[in-house]
């Protein structure tokens, strides 16, 4: 479904990304973890084409998308929840999910509000009550159901687990895992805490300093001791 072949990508002066190359397969939850830095967000950010890959490629369906703007590509079927959530803060949750709703067909808007309450009966609850007074972790169900209300194929997910409480982050991944087996979504998911995200992913990537260094399965990479010790117990590699 996405294939990105020796991606370079970066800010200014500043290279982020070094010819890096990964594939995210339909139907799959494929994780990318890495530390402070490594270039994780930018990936997903190049993706969406802020900023554009300075060389290299990314095909969605076998379509070169690295040069369209991001309103093309997000009508191609890729939606994005970043990190930090960027929910609109003074916009209700019906009003943000409304948002999300501009690219999908408005006929089946009615239809896609009830299949997303129904993923997240707290924003039901919820609905006229501005973004901004949620909880950490409603907003976080907020981003996503803002990104899922225009029908994508992929989704992309920037540290989904980030600032919330570990109860509320086992309920995240719970969700993202009943979006990817009952909604049929592809994920491409961005994330630090990677004991969780390992064992969610079918496959993995570590990204150090910009570039690729392992990949696997998510179980071969949660058994790796190299990958444990920078990762999962609490080390530095």
């Amino acid at each position: 479904m996405l294939t990105i072949r020796d991606l370079h990508a970066g800010y200014g002066r500043i290279q982020a990304l070094h010819g890096i190359n990964m594939e995210v397969r339909a139907g799959e939850i494929v994780t990318l973890i890495g530390a402070n830095g490594a270039g994780k967000t930018t990936t997903l950010m190049t993706v969406c084409g802020k900023p554009r890959a300075s060389a290299g490629s990314i095909t969605f369906d076998g379509e070169e998308i690295s040069a369209l703007p991001t309103f093309q590509i997000v009508r191609r079927g890729i939606a994005h929840a970043p990190e930090g959530r960027r929910i609109f803060q003074r916009m209700t949750v019906l009003e943000n999910l409304q948002m999300g709703a501009v690219v999908a067909d408005q006929r089946h808007f009615a239809d896609d509000l009830e299949r997303i309450l129904a993923i997240f009966p707290r924003l039901a609850e919820r609905l006229d009550q501005r973004g901004g007074t949620l909880s950490g972790g409603e907003q976080q169900m907020l981003a996503i159901g803002r990104a899922l209300m225009g029908r994508p194929r992929l989704l992309l997910l920037d540290e989904p687990s980030l600032g919330l409480a570990p109860l509320v982050v086992q309920q995240i991944f719970q969700i993202i895992r009943d979006i990817n087996q009952s909604q049929g979504i592809t994920v491409f998911l961005v994330e630090q805490n990677a004991f969780h995200a390992l064992r969610l992913a079918h496959r993995a990537y570590v990204l150090v300093n910009g570039r690729v260094t392992l990949e696997g399965s998510g179980a071969q990479l949660l058994a790796d001791p190299s990958v444990r010790a920078a990762y999962l117990d609490g080390g530095a590699a």
